[in-house]
Formats: C-alpha cells, structure tokens, sequence
C-alpha cells in the first residue's frame, strides 16, 4: 500500500508543479498582452504624428510652389494660415 501511496504523492505533487507553472504561464501572457496593447497604441500614435506631418510637408510644398507666381507675399501667408487652421480643425476632429 506504501507504493501506491508514494506514487500518488508524486503524481500530485506533479500536478501541483503544473498547476504553479500554469499560473505563472498565464501571469506571463497578461504582461504580454499589456505589453503587446501598449506597442499598438504607440504604433498608433506614431502613424497619426506621422500623418500629421505627412500633411505638413505637403503644405509647405504647395507654400514653396506659390514662391514663383505673381500674387503677393500676405495672400500667400494667409492662404498658408488657412490650410494650417483646417488641418487643425481636422486633427481635433480625429483625435475625438
């Protein structure tokens, strides 16, 4: 009887190493998936930054490209000043 007595004390004490090793397991999974929410967030934002400035550029290109034309330096500033407040308006409206 000793026998099968000792060998059901290792196999619980096996069952109680596969039980710990599980949590620990699943301990290691939840840090993963923070992890893994917090990189997307990130990758999410750097995309908007990068949209953002993306959408900058082009401004400044169509602002380079009046520099050769004949209309005067205000109407430029002002048509620049125009597109800046509109991205603005766009970038507040995203970001809600």
């Amino acid at each position: 009887m000793s026998i099968i007595a000792e060998k059901l004390k290792t196999v619980l004490q096996r069952t109680q190493k596969l039980v710990e090793l599980a949590q620990a397991l699943q301990e290691h999974n939840d840090l993963l998936s923070l992890e893994n929410q917090s990189v997307k967030v990130a990758l999410e934002t750097s995309e908007n930054k990068r949209k953002e400035l993306a959408e900058t550029l082009r401004i400044l290109q169509l602002a380079k490209s009046f520099e050769g034309t004949n209309e005067k330096t205000l109407d430029m500033k002002q048509k620049i000043n125009d597109f800046v407040r509109e991205i603005d308006k766009c970038i507040v409206l995203l970001k809600k």
